[in-house]
């Protein structure tokens, strides 16, 4: 599987350090990484797919990062489609109204009735592009006008998404982060004085709680903004063969 990152924050912070280890689980993660960050007032994605470990450019941005207040970062452990930068995480477009959309994901969609149908639309092979797709296909039939509105389709597209599937996510709207996880112990976040970190596995030697499961949960300038509905979709994976249960039926 993959691994996130990300952060919610009220102000610019160095976030150097947390990228830095973060990056160094690449050793276990070796097929691409990437990174949606703001560089010189604008917001960019720069991935390869190559070991973050051993790229000299993920080191770079490392060492020479701004300081951020929102941002995300991948390192792709590659269960579904090639080792190629297409298939690198973060996937990024707009919707029908203009606005931009950055998506990471954290799983495996076995359940492909919903996502198969835009293979053909896709730059890469990957299931999280597909994903990714979708969500955008949904935002531009509902052409959603404001927040609230934009929240409740990502909201729909999680509960939709996560029967028979590990559905781990961070998106961006460029403004709000959107947080969903649906297997237990693989999602936490860090509540600071400046906001929110969400990470994979717990970084540094703070202190982190895990983060709700089944729930969409959304947060901006480092605060917390819409909650979701609970769903009982939870992914399960036991004694190594992937078993799915609808939380509902335990």
């Amino acid at each position: 599987m993959c691994e996130l990152l990300g952060a919610s924050l009220k102000e610019n912070e160095d976030i150097s350090g947390y990228l830095s280890e973060f990056f160094n689980h690449g050793v276990h993660h070796p097929h691409g990484w990437g990174i949606y960050r703001e560089h010189h007032g604008n917001f960019e994605i720069v991935k390869e797919a190559v070991n973050s470990t051993k790229s000299t450019l993920a080191k770079e941005i490392t060492r020479t990062i701004e300081p951020q207040k929102h941002f995300m970062a991948h390192i792709r452990l590659a269960t579904a489609g090639a080792v190629k930068t297409e298939n690198c995480h973060p996937f990024s477009g707009t919707d029908a109204s203009g606005k931009r959309w950055t998506l990471i994901h954290n799983g495996t969609i076995y359940s492909v009735n919903r996502t198969f149908p835009y293979r053909s639309a896709q730059r890469g092979n990957t299931d999280s592009e597909r994903v990714f797709l979708y969500l955008l296909d949904k935002l531009d039939k509902v052409c959603p006008s404001n927040e609230r509105e934009r929240f409740a389709v990502a909201d729909e597209v999680v509960q939709e998404l996560s029967e028979n599937n590990k559905l781990n996510l961070l998106i961006s709207d460029g403004d709000i982060l959107y947080v969903h996880k649906n297997m237990e112990g693989t999602l936490f976040y860090l509540k600071t004085d400046n906001g929110y970190y969400f990470s994979t596995k717990p970084l540094g030697n703070d202190v982190w709680t895990e983060f709700p499961t089944a729930q969409l949960i959304a947060f901006k300038n480092g605060e917390k903004l819409f909650s979701g509905t609970k769903h009982r979709k939870i992914f399960t994976s036991v004694m190594n063969n992937i078993s799915v249960y609808d939380a509902m039926n335990i």
